[in-house]
This record gives structure tokens, sequence and C-alpha cells, in this order.
């Protein structure tokens, strides 16, 4: 049986920037936008070429304080690229970093061990993560 994780809700303060934020700057397709009343709001996004996406909203999506989620990874296969894209669409993003080393020989040295690190406007973390396999 396979398990796939489809959803995350990212708690935010305000539904209309943070949706220009992740589709705006990060790119994400905005999958759907539907509001339910007055007080419900549910606004779904997902990365291009991911499998799981994330949730914004109001009303029927789960309390948690905004900025309260940290440690949210994507992976790329090439993270200067994705650090470089998301520079020039205003994202504040951290320097490339390396953490840890590799087990074995890989075919870029940023492979597995390669990352940056932004937070959205509510103070979300996110991580990303070089996997060059993946492209």
């Amino acid at each position: 049986m396979n398990w796939t994780l489809e959803v995350v809700v990212v708690p935010v303060t305000d539904v209309d920037r943070a949706k220009d934020f992740y589709a705006g700057q990060l790119g994400f397709t905005v999958d759907h936008d539907t509001r339910i009343g007055d007080d419900v709001r549910i606004v779904q996004l997902t990365p291009p070429g991911s499998g799981c996406s994330v949730v914004i909203g109001t009303g029927a999506v789960p309390r948690m304080p905004p900025g309260s989620l940290k440690g949210l990874q994507l992976v790329v296969p090439d993270l200067r690229r994705a650090h470089a894209e998301l520079t020039a669409r205003g994202v504040p993003v951290g320097e490339i970093q390396v953490v840890g080393e590799n087990p074995r020989p890989v075919p870029d040295p940023l492979d597995n061990v390669g990352f940056f690190f932004f937070e959205d406007p509510d103070g979300n973390g996110w991580a990303v993560q070089q996997i060059s396999s993946r492209g």
C-alpha cells in the first residue's frame, strides 16, 4: 500500500499576502481558491513538479499560530539555479551552504548536502536541498 503525503497546512496571518508570496514569488501553482461564505476560505498551491501541496486559509483549516511551521523542505536538481531564481523574484533567501558530508562520491558536491533557507512573510521556515537525480 502506498501512503502519499498530499497536503501540508501552512498557518498564515493574511491569506492574500501569503497567496501572492507562494504563487507570485515562489512560483507555486494555484490549484484552487475556494470561498465558502464570509468566514471560510481555502487556497491550495502546489510547487512545480510536486505531489504535495500547501493549503492556506481561514475557517476550515486547523488553527495554528502563523509562522509556527518550521522545517518544510523543497528539493531541486540545481540549487544554484533555484537560489538565483528566488533571489530574482525578490525572495529573501540565505546563502547556499553545505550541511554534512556525502558518504560517497556524487556528480555535484552540493548533492544531498547543499541547502539554503528562507521564510515566508509570516516566518514559516523553508529549506531548499539539492538532489540532482530529481531533475
